[in-house]
């Protein structure tokens, strides 16, 4: 038997069990007594379990070695305080503004200089003379319209009211200057677009072959004539209408109520007349311009370069001649079909009353003929496109330098094992 303390945990309930169901037998026996006139002697009572000697001590794991402190960052130096702003004086208060006295009159300016003349400008071509256009026609007169009624005069709308005055903006203080910021870096120089490989020549596609030509189909034959159809009766004529009744004449409305007059509409205040101004002062004389050299003359454009020529496109080769197919078999010709019965004749049916003819529809005015447009003259021809430049060559990348070898982290202490439970 072994004596660990979780055996020692089981036993100390199972003793504990068994005491328990000893006392509850004894109870019943001794009920049970009751009816016998010899009672049976009580059992012995089990030893008790003898205590287990005290055990030592789990023997306490070392520690683990403490981590190495990291190295102290340096404090970064405090950010120096603004410069507390001076309190501006208090504006002084300024006397009343004396009265200005007036202006003395200003000289009189000389006179200018002649302007140059400037070279006579090229002689515009003359541009050859449009078509005439064809005289459009004399259109019919148009009807004329019929006047209308006069309409009522509008009344006169009372006056607005006056706007209130509002109280006049705060004015605000001046915004501060804006400091000024660095200059940008410059950015590197991008690399060189390298030049791209010319596109591949493609074959030429074959020539499409031509299809037979279809057979022709057998002529149909010809449709029996239709029946001539029969004379229908002569239809009876329907009998006369009575004459529509006519109706008594309409009652006259009464004349409508002439509108109200409205009252005058009241005539608006007279501007107040405007405060002449001052007449100005002369301006002092301006000095003299000096004449600037004449410019050059330019140097005439050269010509515009003539494209090459594009190059003509490789002929396809012909695609070869499909193989005939053959004849078809010759069908065989179909049985006649027996001949149908004659069909028993149908009665006359009674012939219809002719229609009333229509009138006869109005003549309409012809419209006039539209005038005959302009030629258009042809668009100039397109010079021929010149090829692309070829793309330079791309670059190539610079090698990455290696990265720095990382330093060996220091041994982990091993861990102790964990005892076995039975060894004790």
């Amino acid at each position: 038997m072994t004596t660990s303390p979780r055996w020692r945990s089981v036993l100390t309930p199972a003793a504990m069990a068994a005491a328990l169901a000893a006392a509850a037998l004894a109870s019943g026996g001794t009920v049970y007594a009751d009816d016998h006139a010899t009672p049976h002697t009580p059992y012995p009572s089990k030893p008790v379990h003898p205590a287990h000697a005290p055990q030592p001590a789990h023997p306490a794991k070392p520690g683990h070695p403490g981590k190495p402190m990291h190295p102290v960052k340096p404090e970064q130096p405090g950010k120096p305080m603004h410069p507390v702003k001076p309190e501006y004086p208090a504006k002084p208060v300024h006397p009343e503004k004396p009265v200005k006295p007036e202006y003395p009159a200003k000289p009189v300016h000389p006179e200018k200089p002649a302007k140059p003349e400037y070279p006579a400008k090229p002689v515009k071509p003359e541009y050859p003379a449009k078509p005439v256009h064809p005289a459009k026609p004399v259109y019919p007169a148009k009807p004329v319209k019929p006047e209308y009624p006069v309409k009522p005069v509008k009344p006169e709308y009372p006056a607005k009211p006056v706007k209130p005055e509002y109280p006049a903006k705060p004015v605000y203080p001046a915004k501060p200057v804006k400091p000024e910021y660095p200059a940008k870096p410059e950015y590197p120089a991008k690399p060189v677009k390298p030049e791209y490989p010319a596109k591949p020549v493609y074959p030429a596609k074959p020539v499409k072959p031509e299809y037979p030509a279809k057979p022709a189909y057998p002529e149909k034959p010809a449709y029996p004539a239709k029946p001539a159809k029969p004379e229908y009766p002569a239809k009876p004529a329907y009998p006369a209408k009575p004459a529509k009744p006519e109706y008594p004449a309409k009652p006259a409305y009464p004349a409508k109520p002439a509108k109200p007059e409205y009252p005058a509409k009241p005539e608006y205040p007279a501007k107040p007349a405007k405060p002449e101004y001052p007449a100005k002062p002369e301006y002092p004389a301006k000095p003299a311009k000096p004449e600037y050299p004449a410019k050059p003359a330019y140097p005439a454009k050269p010509a515009k370069p003539e494209y090459p020529s594009k190059p003509a496109h490789p002929e396809k080769p012909a695609k070869p001649d499909y193989p005939s197919k053959p004849a078809h078999p010759a069908k065989p010709d179909y049985p006649s079909k027996p001949a149908h019965p004659d069909k028993p004749a149908k009665p006359d049916y009674p012939s219809k009353p002719a229609h009333p003819d229509k009138p006869a529809k109005p003549d309409y005015p012809s419209k006039p003929a539209h005038p005959d447009k302009p030629a258009k003259p042809d668009y100039p021809s397109k010079p021929a496109h010149p090829d692309k430049p070829s793309h330079p060559d791309k670059p190539s990348h610079p090698d990455k330098p290696s990265h720095p070898e990382k330093p060996d982290h220091p041994s982990k202490p091993t861990h102790t094992k964990h005892h076995d439970k039975d060894q004790w």
